[in-house]
């Protein structure tokens, strides 16, 4: 009967720090640019950081529970590829290759799910051996040179949007964006939500109490490659078609979930956080921008956000790191 007070706190861990860094984030791009004057700007800004939230958030399910996906950068790509070699500029064919896409994202999904439970293979062997295959397949398929385009109703979903009375012209990636985050906080606060974190802190645990544990991780894994080709979409359609363009998002999105407070190793975070975390990191990348720092910096960043990010999550997981005593300081006698 505790278990939903016990849940709820570390559940919510790590949300403020991130949500102080965003909003500091947030006045400098106001003082560093005149586009960010207005609200536009801002809305624009969430507009390019879309296709990385979603994949921050499905990030944010394997994690928790336990794994790590790296191969939904590789998916992107692929996914995108797929998309403008059957669309090929006509409209007809969108709808039904967007739902290809989504059952592909949750084919993909599947599999590292099921290898990693079933075959007991560690998920970042699974996920990256599933990177270089679906790398091979893009190149083998296009010979590094995608072919097709994208239809005008295809890229709407990136490029377009809706005009409001107040807001003014709200992206439609935004939209979904709102609408599948607002999905995973209520997904965290269910049952199956606390059990997948639950997971992630003690897999043991929850096998004893009759807890699904396979079931769990392969949803985690499933949901990470549905968001994945979810964000193809809006970036595909934000961006257009390239062999590359999913290359080094995988990291990305590690990088916004730790940066959002989530532990690597499961049993910890908020998933509103892992959000932040994504949207603070392309808040940082765009100030760097115009600050005219060059790009070839943000690898540099994003390895130095890991590292202090693990350092600082490993420090408060582990008390007796801070109460270690000091050399020449003798230890208390045992009793």
């Amino acid at each position: 009967m505790n278990a939903p007070t016990t849940w709820r706190p570390r559940l919510a861990e790590g949300t403020a720090p991130v949500l102080a860094v965003l909003a500091v984030l947030l006045v400098a791009l106001a003082f560093a640019g005149p586009a960010y004057s207005e609200p536009t700007g801002y809305l624009a800004l969430l507009k390019r950081a879309a296709p990385l939230v979603l994949l921050a958030i499905g990030q944010y399910f394997v994690i928790v529970s336990g794994g790590f996906d790296l191969s939904v950068g590789s998916l992107v790509t692929a996914e995108v590829v797929i998309a403008a070699r059957l669309i090929e500029g006509d409209d007809a064919n969108t709808a039904w290759v967007i739902a290809l896409l989504l059952g592909f994202g949750l084919l993909v999904g599947l599999v590292n799910g099921l290898v990693t439970t079933k075959l007991l293979v560690p998920s970042f062997i699974v996920t990256l051996g599933m990177l270089l295959i679906l790398d091979g397949a893009v190149f083998l398929w296009t010979g590094g040179a995608p072919r097709g385009a994208l239809s005008p109703s295809f890229r709407v979903f990136g490029r377009g949007g809706v005009d409001l009375p107040v807001v003014g012209h709200l992206p439609w990636s935004v939209v979904i964006l709102l609408a599948v985050l607002v999905a995973a906080v209520l997904f965290m606060r269910g049952g199956t939500g606390r059990t997948l974190v639950a997971v992630g802190d003690n897999e043991n645990s929850v096998r004893l109490a009759g807890g699904r544990v396979d079931r769990l991780k392969v949803l985690a894994f499933a949901l990470s490659g549905v968001l994945a080709a979810l964000a193809a979409i809006l970036l595909g359609g934000f961006a257009g078609v390239s062999a590359q363009v999913g290359e080094g998002l995988e990291f990305r999105a590690i990088t916004a979930v730790v940066l959002g407070g989530v532990l690597l190793g499961g049993g910890r975070g908020s998933v509103v956080a892992a959000a932040a975390g994504a949207l603070t990191l392309e808040a940082l990348f765009s100030l760097l921008n115009l600050l005219g720092v060059s790009g070839a910096l943000e690898s540099a960043v994003q390895g130095v956000i890991i590292i202090a990010a693990v350092a600082y999550a490993a420090l408060g997981a582990n008390p007796r790191l801070r109460l270690r005593p000091r050399a020449g300081t003798p230890e208390p006698a045992a009793r």
